[in-house]
C-alpha cells in the first residue's frame, strides 16, 4: 500500500466494516515500521475491457474474473516498497486490502477486506495468503487474529489455513459488544504447515488462474 492508496483503503474499511470504530489512520500506518499492508487492485487493461470489472450477475465468478486479475503491491514497515506493481501508474482501482503488525514473531492480522462488488472472487483469499507469505518471509513463527464470533465465513477461511481457536475476547467489538474469537496457526515454519500451505497455494491458482 502506498500514499495514493490510502483514500481507497479508507473507503474500503467503511465499505466492509461500516460499524467499526475508530477507523483505522492508514497514513500513521505508513510510518509504523510494524505494520506491513498489502493492497490488491485492479489492471487498467481490465479495467477498460469489463467496464471497471463490476462482475455481471449473470456470469460465474470465474468468468467475472477472467477479464482481470488484481496483484498485490506490498508495503514494509517505515514505507519502503517492494518492485512488485511499482511500474504502474497511478489512479490504479483499490478492490481489497490486508495488513498485519509484526511484533516480534507473531504476526497479527488487524484488517483484511475487498469490496462488495469484488468478492467471491478469490480475492480475500489471495490477500490472505500474501499477507502469510510475507510474515514468513520477515521471520513470524506464528500468526493471530481476532474475528467476530458470528463470521462464521470468516472463520472457515481461516480454519482452511490453519488458524485454531484459541481463545476468547469478552465484548470486543464496541459497536455491539459481540465476543471475538482469538485464533492463531501452528509454526508457519514447520515442515507440515509449509506443505499444507503450497497446497492451498497452488488449488487456489488453478482455481482463479
Amino acid at each position: 500500500m502506498r500514499l495514493e492508496d490510502v483514500p481507497q483503503v479508507s473507503e474500503i474499511e467503511r465499505e466492509v466494516f461500516p460499524t467499526q470504530w475508530p477507523f483505522t489512520v492508514y497514513k500513521r500506518e505508513l510510518q509504523n515500521k510494524l505494520a506491513h499492508y498489502l493492497v490488491a487492485v485492479e489492471e487498467p487493461a481490465g479495467i477498460s475491457q469489463t467496464a471497471a470489472a463490476k462482475p455481471d450477475a449473470g456470469r460465474s465468478p470465474a468468468e467475472n474474473e477472467a477479464g482481470w486479475w488484481g496483484w498485490v503491491r506490498r508495503l514494509f514497515g517505515g514505507g519502503r516498497t517492494s518492485s512488485v506493481g511499482e511500474e504502474t501508474a497511478r489512479g490504479e482501482h483499490v478492490v481489497g486490502a490486508v495488513g498485519f503488525w509484526l511484533m516480534l514473531d507473531e504476526a497479527h492480522i488487524t484488517t483484511i477486506g475487498v469490496r462488495a462488488h469484488y468478492q467471491r472472487l478469490g480475492i480475500g483469499e489471495l490477500l490472505l495468503i500474501e499477507s502469510l507469505e510475507l510474515a514468513q518471509q520477515l521471520g513470524a513463527r506464528v500468526a493471530t487474529l481476532e474475528v467476530r464470533v458470528t463470521n462464521t465465513g470468516a472463520q472457515a477461511l481461516y480454519e482452511k489455513y490453519g488458524f485454531k481457536r484459541v481463545g476468547l475476547r469478552r465484548k470486543y467489538y464496541s459497536d455491539n459488544g459481540e465476543d471475538a474469537l482469538i485464533m492463531t496457526t501452528d509454526p508457519l515454519t514447520s515442515a507440515a504447515y509449509q506443505a499444507r500451505f503450497e497446497e492451498l497455494r497452488e488449488s487456489h491458482a488453478r482455481k482463479w488462474n
